[in-house]
């Protein structure tokens, strides 16, 4: 029995749409809205003998969710790509019964052009193979059933078109399709898809940890219900509730409360979080299907509407501390369980910028996200699937997108130039040999990308392709003197190149590591760098060629990777200037490489100082944080995130024999 794509019959013709190319490039595209937010359902009977373990093997383009005999078993896939697309490994021995068992599997394609699957290219599928006791007794093929679930419909769209606002109507046809009895002789049967070109893949990570949690306070008033949970996490609203037929409870989710004390639905990230539920006329349960990110929750209803149970159902990767941190300090402490905190909720089948407003996996965010995790966690598992995904993105550009598992395209130069020294990182971490032979071919390509921009000196020259990011956002940069538009300004500036000779340097030792030998030219760069930015006057560097400003960003890779830092004197003045500049002169981004250099340079007590500064993770304490934010206040960005993991430098600086760079 060989298992087979399939699909609902509306998409199994049809060839993919292409959604990959530089960021820079137009490319022809449509897709049609019908074919938008398609909630497809699956279902198959099976009667089994006896047997002593059942291995289900599935997965789905772009998501699923999985029942057996009326039961909840687990969802994914990660996201990837269609080349390498992950399948999960479930023991589902416990679900299974002797005699007839049934298999219901909730599957979405979204249909946007974003940053969280990729979505937009009309391949849609299911895939699964069932083993009982290694003998293969149930595949997917055209003897499933399928169907639209005509529950789910979109009240508005979230964020940057990160997902549809869920309209769930619970008196629809298919609200209880997953149960063991339910109907579907009126389905159609599945159609086998053999246009959509997936290559198949283990997923290595664990599937995420689904669980309730119950609200902290359940207050009455004059609309409904008001909820407060004990922290900010992901998930989804279940509740349940007895009303008439189209009775329509409004949901709206909020990271914090407005003055008057309801929800703010209307959130500053730029996300819209009101949606709706409409009741069947009997007991109803709501179960939305996309997660978001929210600590407060309101039902308003009508008067004869009765509310039942609430609870968040809060997913994240599984999470348990293997680490110690070293921290006397009440307010350190406060800091690293907030940023604790973060990780646990907020890492979810891959490391996202926010659970909010992009949900992407972008690789400047996994640079800090992704060690603190490994840290915390002591497994590398999910970090080393996560660079291996982003190299895969060199089907797109060699010298790798910005964010990965999407159709979303953008790149920024400073992330990619980061790339050999996570990976180089992950090594010293676990020792893993072949992981790093896996993506070694990655970061060379990396290299060979920039080193067409690199001049007669051996420095970067306007990086046009990618957007050259320094920092985030835009009003933390100090004062960078450089045109970082998109696309760059002409000419040479501090911080790229900084990373370019950063790069030089992991490439050496990754090289060495393998037994590989390569002249990259460190010296060349160095020198070059020195040249151009150094400015005798101020005894600092300048943020580029043409200019004597010296932001604290300019700094602080020359003291990371000890760039003329053999002089003494120099290494302290960079110090001491970041020092006198504060974390909160830059954005939380660039706090993580602040940080790791001043603990490199020998300087862990001033990084406690830093690190417990009022303005800096201590503020986001004192305005109500219960996960990190995306800058030190709410109003410093226009569109802050209030629950964003790219903010937990701490857990990389404090937790002790660990390297931070």
């Amino acid at each position: 029995m060989n298992p087979l794509f399939i699909s609902h019959p509306d998409f199994a013709a049809f060839s993919p749409l292409p959604v990959f190319h530089k960021e820079h490039e137009k490319i022809p595209y449509s897709h049609s809205a019908a074919l938008q937010n398609k909630h497809i359902l699956y279902r198959r009977r099976a009667t089994f003998d006896g047997f002593s373990r059942a291995l289900l093997r599935i997965t789905a383009d772009d998501y699923y969710k999985l029942y057996i005999n009326g039961r909840y078993v687990a969802e994914g896939p990660a996201p990837g790509y269609p080349h390498a697309y992950y399948v999960n490994e479930i023991d589902v021995t416990d679900y299974l019964a002797e005699g007839e068992n049934v298999f219901a599997v909730h599957t979405y394609y979204q249909g946007l052009c974003n940053r969280v699957w990729v979505s937009g290219d009309l391949r849609q599928m299911l895939w699964c193979t069932l083993e009982l006791d290694g003998k293969v007794v149930l595949v997917s093929d055209e003897s499933w059933k399928c169907a639209y679930h005509t529950g789910y419909t979109a009240c508005g769209r979230i964020g940057y078109d990160t997902a549809f606002a869920e309209c769930c109507d619970s008196g629809a046809a298919e609200e209880k399709f997953f149960e063991k009895d339910f109907d579907d002789s009126g389905w159609d049967f599945a159609r086998v898809n053999t246009a959509g070109g997936w290559s198949l893949i283990p997923q290595k990570s664990a599937q995420i940890t689904v669980y309730p949690m119950l609200p902290e306070t359940r207050e009455r008033t004059e609309r409904g219900l008001l909820l407060t949970f004990p922290t900010e996490a992901v998930g989804t609203l279940v509740a349940k509730a007895r009303g008439n037929r189209g009775d329509t409870v409004i949901l709206r989710y909020g990271e914090e409360l407005t003055a008057d004390g309801s929800v703010r639905y209307e959130m500053r990230c730029n996300c819209r979080y009101e949606e709706k539920w409409i009741l069947s006329g009997g007991e109803d349960t709501l179960r939305q299907f996309d997660y978001k990110a929210f600590r407060y929750a309101e039902l308003i209803f009508p008067a004869d509407v009765e509310i039942g149970d609430v609870w968040m159902e809060v997913r994240h990767y599984p999470y348990g501390r293997r680490c110690e941190f070293t921290a006397d300090n009440e307010n350190l402490r406060k800091v690293l369980e907030l940023c604790e905190n973060t990780v646990k909720y907020g890492t979810q089948e891959q490391f996202i910028d926010c659970p909010t407003r992009e949900k992407g996996a972008y690789l400047g965010d996994m640079m800090v996200s992704g060690r603190a995790q490994a840290i915390l966690t002591g497994d590398t598992t999910l970090l080393k699937q996560t660079a291996e995904n982003f190299g895969r993105t060199s089907i797109i550009c060699p010298g790798l997108m910005a964010v990965s598992g999407c159709s979303y395209m953008q790149e920024i130069a400073d992330y990619s130039l980061e790339y050999p020294a996570l990976i180089a990182w992950i090594y010293s971490v676990d020792g893993d040999l072949d992981f790093l032979r896996r993506v070694e071919p990655w970061a060379t390509g990396v290299y060979e990308y920039f080193r067409r921009f690199e001049n007669a000196d051996g420095l970067l020259d306007h990086v046009t392709e990618k957007w050259n990011l320094v920092d985030w956002p835009a009003n933390l940069r100090d004062g960078y003197d450089f045109p970082l538009t998109n696309p760059v300004g002409e000419g040479l500036h501090n911080v790229l190149n900084a990373l370019w000779y950063g790069l030089k340097l992991a490439m050496g030792e990754i090289y060495e590591i393998l037994g590989k030998s390569a002249d990259f030219g460190v010296e060349k760069t160095r020198s070059a760098f020195i040249h151009t930015f150094y400015r005798p006057g101020t005894g600092l560097f300048a943020d580029s060629a043409g200019s004597d400003h010296t932001a604290v960003h300019s700094q602080i890779f020359p003291l990371l990777f000890g760039i003329g830092c053999e002089d003494g004197a120099l290494k302290r003045r960079l110090v001491d200037f970041i020092a006198t500049k504060k974390l909160t002169s830059m954005g939380v981004y660039m706090a993580y490489f602040a940080l790791v250099a001043l603990k490199r340079a020998g300087e862990t007590a001033l990084c406690e100082v830093l690190a417990t500064d009022e303005g800096a993770w201590l503020h986001m304490l004192s305005e109500g944080a219960t996960v990190t934010f995306e800058a030190w206040g709410k109003e410093q960005k226009w569109n802050t995130s209030l629950f964003h993991p790219w903010a937990v430098a701490p857990i990389i600086v404090f937790c002790d024999g660990v390297r931070v760079y």
